[in-house]
């Protein structure tokens, strides 16, 4: 496979910036011709374990498809009787998947943000292609969000997984979409109202990946992005040890840890008493989880205070003070109670002036994808990466 890649030049900060992708390869140029009878645009945000599609019709400011999809490919297993799978489907994606969960084998294409499975990844894909355009015969232009910092191999598998499905590509830092995505034009210039994308740090907290991220008004560089590869599966792994240890033989999966975690989840002080109702072997059993949900909660907080301090120390003495104004919470892990709160005394106990942490709200799983589209639409023709055989 070969690429064309967009050349670099001074761009508005709210638009896309001119090293969204890698260094040029060789391939046809981005003006090449389609027979296709539209464009598409897309807004990626594949995620480790929910990913976010929105997608317009190029020259509208629509959103024609708006879906969050479970990041999970089921492959209906052999024996499966005929009539069991509705339309005796082979491949399941997303909630379909999940809710064929004992006739299928379930695989997750991406781990700790990157892909993992690359075949389940082309699958996905396709799937993604099919939501956005159901007619196939549209061009489909897609950025996509990638963990901060991802390194080249993680850029070109994406590439690799998304040949002959999307046929142009834009690979941004998600917490830079998702600071687009966050962004209120209605407020812009308003008093008081401090643009995210002119001064803000966020906190992207996924599946597989917690991003931090200087938004300044230009396209961050590696020293404004740290990526830590602990995050919500890592806070599930933990709490699904310390259950195992704490109350052996309790049978309860991966997926139903992440349940628990998601409806009871917190950081700070233990909570007991925290009781919570779950069946083990066919039997309501009533857990006391108060210590284990502390645990894992804020073994997150733990790596996450370090990279967000410094990133703060790494901001200009004239634009720090906005900064702390200005930090903001985003991704699954922005749903865990309390985060907010703690990372904010944190920052006021170490003596930090006047700190401000805050969540992104209710909508946290479109920012990323919405900064996305808006990425895609202000896209110049030779900014395009083409895909080519």
């Amino acid at each position: 496979m070969s690429t064309a890649l967009a050349e670099k030049s001074t761009v508005p900060p709210a638009h896309v910036p001119s090293n969204a992708v890698p260094a040029p390869t060789t391939g046809r140029s981005a003006g090449a011709g389609s027979a296709k009878s539209k464009a598409v645009l897309v807004g990626f945000d594949l995620g480790t374990n929910k990913s976010c599609l929105l997608a317009g019709t190029a020259g509208t400011a629509d959103i024609t498809v708006s879906k969050v999809v479970p990041s999970v490919v089921g492959y209906v297993k052999d024996d499966i009787v005929d009539g069991i799978v509705a339309g005796n489907r082979t491949i399941l994606f997303g909630e379909d998947a999940l809710t064929n969960l004992l006739h299928v084998r379930l695989v997750a294409p991406l781990e700790q943000g990157v892909i993992a499975h690359p075949d389940a990844a082309r699958d996905f894909l396709r799937h993604i292609r099919t939501l956005a355009d159901p007619s196939g015969q549209a061009e489909i232009r897609a950025v996509v969000g990638i963990p901060a910092n991802a390194g080249e191999p993680a850029r070109e598998d994406i590439r690799r997984c998304a040949f002959g499905i999307f046929d142009r590509i834009l690979l941004i830092p998600e917490p830079f979409l998702a600071a687009l995505g966050y962004r209120d034009d209605a407020r812009v210039g308003q008093p008081g109202y401090i643009d995210p994308v002119v001064n803000s740090l966020f906190v992207d907290i996924g599946g597989g990946t917690s991003d931090l991220c200087l938004v300044q008004g230009y396209f961050p560089t590696r020293e404004d992005q740290i990526s830590i590869p602990f995050a919500g599966d890592a806070v599930d792994e933990i709490l699904h040890g310390e259950l195992n240890r704490t109350y052996p033989n309790n049978g309860l999966s991966r997926l139903k840890v992440r349940e628990i975690k998601e409806a009871h989840g917190y950081v700070g002080p233990s909570r007991r008493p925290l009781e919570v109702k779950v069946i083990i072997g066919g039997k309501a059993r009533t857990l006391e989880l108060g210590d284990v949900l502390a645990q894992a909660g804020n073994a997150l907080i733990d790596r996450i205070y370090p990279a967000l301090t410094t990133l703060i120390q790494r901001a200009s003495s004239d634009s720090v003070l906005t900064l702390l104004q200005n930090i903001i919470v985003t991704g699954g892990g922005s749903q865990i109670r309390g985060i907010d709160t703690l990372l904010q005394k944190r920052l006021a106990d170490d003596g930090f002036e006047a700190p401000k942490v805050r969540l992104a709200g209710h909508d946290y799983k479109r920012y990323v994808a919405l900064g996305a589209l808006q990425a895609a639409r202000a896209a110049r023709e030779n900014q395009w990466q083409v895909l080519l055989g």
